[in-house]
């Protein structure tokens, strides 16, 4: 699998286009805005997109689906349905930053744990990682070792826990329970900010160090 990732809106939010190397056919995963930006790096990509991919429903990650899906005419899957009332709240949450309310959209599809995501050669599994928000789910692909966890897990931090729905420990546990244990050598592609490593952050984030 390859990917590159596109940071996007005031934010720099991670938006990340994966692909299968031998296809070509690959998805995106959480447009959060900058249409244009985004459609410029698949098409310098050379990626046919079938389908987008959200982790959660906050509007940096998710505001800029709807578009993406009609432009490209691609369904839009996931995250969890527990987030259902962030993404039917996206013109508010546009409101509250001050940003041009987003095209509505509903999902095509919710995401379960246990869910896989094919595109070409590459399968996705599909985790349930409550915290940040109720509802946030991780791609994982095994062969390649590459996670995309959204805003669960950071270089050195964690995602926030202050929002509706939030909740600390549910996401530590999210995180001990459910993505370190893939194994350290995985990299993960965060919702924003570098790249790191399961084992790093195991090792290193004070928020994990006992």
């Amino acid at each position: 699998m390859r990917y590159t990732v596109v940071p996007v809106t005031p934010f720099q939010q991670n938006c990340t286009v994966l692909w299968c190397a031998d296809t070509g056919r690959g998805v995106v995963v959480d447009p959060g805005g900058e249409i244009e930006r985004i459609d410029a790096a698949i098409t310098a990509c050379g990626v046919t997109v079938e389908r987008i991919l959200l982790t959660h429903g906050h509007i940096d990650h998710a505001g800029g689906a709807g578009e993406l899906a009609a432009r490209l005419g691609v369904p839009i899957e996931g995250p969890h349905q527990a987030d259902e009332y962030w993404i039917r709240q996206m013109a508010e949450q546009g409101r509250y930053f001050g940003v041009r309310p987003p095209r509505p959209f509903t999902p095509h599809r919710w995401l379960e744990a246990g869910d896989t995501i094919c595109f070409g050669t590459v399968s996705l599994d599909v985790l349930h990682c409550p915290g940040h928000t109720p509802g946030h789910v991780v791609f994982c692909d095994r062969t390649a070792r590459l996670a995309q966890v959204g805003d669960v897990l950071f270089a050195g931090s964690i995602g926030r826990t202050d929002f509706p729905g939030g909740d600390y420990e549910t996401l530590i546990r999210s995180i001990t329970e459910t993505l370190l244990p893939l194994g350290d050598d995985i990299t993960f592609i965060s919702g924003h900010g570098p790249l790191s490593t399961f084992g790093d952050e195991r090792r290193n984030n004070p928020f994990l160090v006992e």
